[in-house]
C-alpha cells in the first residue's frame, strides 16, 4: 500500500530572524512525527489557488501552531490581548480545513491549530490565560518545549482516552491563549487542573482532534500514540478509498 500523504501548514514570518525576506518556517519535528509512522509530510505554502490541488493530494491535515494569534474578529470578538495576527495564513487555512473536511480525511489540530479547528465550528477563545487563571500553570512554560510541565486530566469515552487508554499523562506548553465556548459538536476531551483546554474533538467526524500543547516532539508515549493511531488511521481510510 502507498504511504499517505499528510499535509501541514506552515508558519510565516515577514521578515527578521531567518532572512531579511518574507520565509515560511516549520519545525522539523513536525515532518519528522509523521513520516517516522509510515506517512509522507507535505507541507504546504499559503497559496489560496492551490486549495483544490492540495486538498486532492494529501489524505490528511495537521494544522500547526506558531508565532501568532487567531483574529478575535473570526470569532466576535474585540481584541483583549492578541497579538501577532496572520490573516493570511488563518484565511487559508480556514479555507483548507473547509475542503479537508468535505474530503472527510483526518484532521490534527496541534496549539493554534486546535484553536482554529474550535473557531471554525463556532466556538470562541480566552485571549490571554493569565487574565482568568491566577497563574495556577504557567502555560508558556519556562522549561525547554521537548519537556514536560504539568499534568492534564483525559476524559473517559473521548477518543483521546481510546486512542491513550490513560485517565492523566504529562504535557509540554506553549501558549498564551486557550479554548473558551466549545463549537457545534466539539466536546472537551482533556484539560488541565487550572480548568483549561487542552484537548477538543468533533463528535461526528471520524477523525478530528485538536491538541493544545505540542505532542510532535514526541516526549511521553502518549505522544507517540496520537501520531501511531493518527497515521493508522489515514492509511486505512486511504485504503478504504481505493
Amino acid at each position: 500500500m502507498k504511504k499517505p500523504i499528510v499535509g501541514i501548514t506552515l508558519d510565516n514570518e515577514k521578515n527578521g530572524g531567518y532572512s531579511k525576506f518574507p520565509w515560511y518556517a516549520i519545525r522539523e519535528n513536525y515532518v519528522n512525527s509523521i513520516e517516522k509512522y509510515g506517512a509522507i509530510a507535505l507541507p504546504i505554502p499559503h497559496n489560496i489557488a492551490n486549495i483544490n490541488y492540495f486538498s486532492k493530494i494529501i489524505d490528511a491535515l495537521i494544522i500547526t501552531g506558531g508565532n501568532f494569534d487567531i483574529d478575535p474578529k473570526l470569532y466576535g470578538k474585540k481584541n483583549r490581548g492578541s497579538r501577532n495576527l496572520k490573516l493570511t495564513r488563518t484565511n487559508f487555512e480556514i479555507k483548507l480545513l473547509k475542503k479537508c473536511l468535505i474530503k472527510k480525511v483526518p484532521i490534527l489540530g496541534i496549539c493554534g491549530g486546535a484553536q482554529l479547528i474550535n473557531i471554525f465550528f463556532g466556538g470562541d477563545l480566552n485571549q490571554d490565560i493569565k487574565n482568568i487563571n491566577n497563574k495556577k500553570i504557567n502555560h508558556e512554560q519556562i522549561k525547554p518545549r521537548n519537556q514536560t510541565s504539568h499534568s492534564i486530566n483525559i476524559i473517559n469515552n473521548t477518543k483521546l482516552h481510546k486512542i491513550l487508554n490513560k485517565n492523566k499523562i504529562n504535557v509540554n506548553s506553549a501558549h498564551h491563549q486557550s479554548i473558551k465556548n466549545l463549537g457545534k459538536n466539539i466536546i472537551v476531551s482533556a484539560y488541565a487542573f487550572d480548568s483549561t483546554i487542552e484537548c477538543i474533538e468533533h463528535t461526528k467526524l471520524r477523525w478530528c482532534l485538536g491538541i493544545q500543547w505540542h505532542p510532535e516532539f514526541l516526549i511521553t508515549k502518549y505522544d507517540k500514540l496520537i501520531f501511531t493511531n493518527f497515521v493508522k488511521v489515514t492509511k486505512k481510510i486511504k485504503n478504504e478509498s481505493s
